[in-house]
């Protein structure tokens, strides 16, 4: 941890030309990765332990990366894993195992399965709610949440009346907010209840699919696959899109948030990576580039502020873990 935020500070005081071309970030490291050179898709940081869990969903494995250590120190199967979500406070890591249409309950020191639970047709994204202490999943092409306890076994469905995007818990409403994409509109949902209790259209998006809550501040982003745009919604004032739309690259997918540096990172099926800084209510593009083919996933830890892209083929041709460093614009 010292050796990365020795590297995050001396980037941040960097110039611009010292950047990675386009956007504010700095390779670190790439490392490589087990397995064929195919889709990854999400991925969840545990700040406690410093795992990154990888959905590597071509592979039909989830891989647990030490990122003090740099290296993979498990692997899971679990076929065509989409989602995955890791909880330290209650010590479970929950994946989407989509070809086998189940939650996968995991205990993340030993690795081992505790659950498998039906999920639906097509389960993809996941949020945890740490009050009612349920995990939701998108069923993407069933159009519902299925609602999970904390031990795995399903207690609820939500009707979503279009197909589920990506899920996130507002800690500041408490309640659960999903896109629905075929609707264009953000379903806000009690999670006691198991009910929609309101829906925000989002102007000028088409398709909505990845979504990030910044509670804290009050503010939602949501991005918008049909049409490449990053929507801000203010949750303050009945989640109004606020500001102007953003351009991002075609396809965006995964969001992930520096609560420290305020900075948002917008990972695009094109390979494109979009950085905003956040002011006040909006946001400011800070840098938008091509990392390389399909790095459409992205996550940040929030301690040390480095970034991780998993890509398909690296430098050397197969699957790695790209490390990258902000850099002051």
């Amino acid at each position: 941890m010292a050796l990365a935020l020795v590297a995050v500070l001396t980037a941040l005081g960097a110039t611009r030309a010292g950047a990675e071309r386009g956007l504010p970030l700095r390779t670190i490291a790439n490392v490589a990765l087990p397995g064929p050179s195919n889709r990854f898709d999400y991925t969840s940081l545990d700040p406690t332990t410093g795992r990154l869990w990888i959905a590597h969903m071509d592979a039909g494995e989830l891989l647990a990366f030490d990122t003090r250590r740099r290296r993979v120190v498990r692997t899971i199967h679990a076929p065509g894993v989409h989602g995955v979500i890791a909880v330290p406070q209650i010590r479970r890591v929950y994946a989407s195992a989509t070809d086998d249409h189940q939650l996968l309950t995991i205990q993340p020191r030993s690795g081992r399965v505790l659950r498998r639970a039906d999920a639906g047709e097509y389960p993809d994204g996941l949020a945890y709610d740490p009050v009612e202490r349920q995990v939701f999943v998108s069923d993407e092409s069933g159009g519902v949440e299925a609602v999970f306890d904390r031990r795995g076994a399903r207690v609820g469905t939500v009707e979503l009346g279009g197909e589920a995007g990506n899920v996130q818990y507002d800690s500041g409403s408490g309640r659960i907010l999903v896109d629905v994409q075929t609707r264009d509109d953000v379903a806000v949902i009690d999670p006691h209840s198991h009910r929609v209790v309101r829906r925000v259209p989002v102007a000028g998006c088409d398709h909505p699919h990845g979504l990030l809550v910044d509670a804290p501040r009050r503010l939602a982003f949501v991005a918008c696959d049909g049409n490449a745009r990053l929507v801000t919604l203010d949750l303050r004032h009945g989640s109004r899109p606020t500001g102007r739309l953003q351009t991002v690259g075609a396809s965006p997918d995964v969001l992930a948030f520096d609560p420290r540096l305020r900075r948002l990172y917008v990972a695009a099926e094109s390979g494109e990576v979009a950085v905003f800084a956040e002011h006040g209510r909006g946001l400011e593009k800070l840098g938008q580039a091509m990392l390389a083919d399909e790095a459409h996933t992205v996550a940040v830890d929030p301690r040390s502020h480095l970034v991780y892209f998993p890509l398909e083929r690296g430098s050397d041709g197969g699957p790695e873990l790209r490390v990258m460093a902000p850099v002051r614009r």
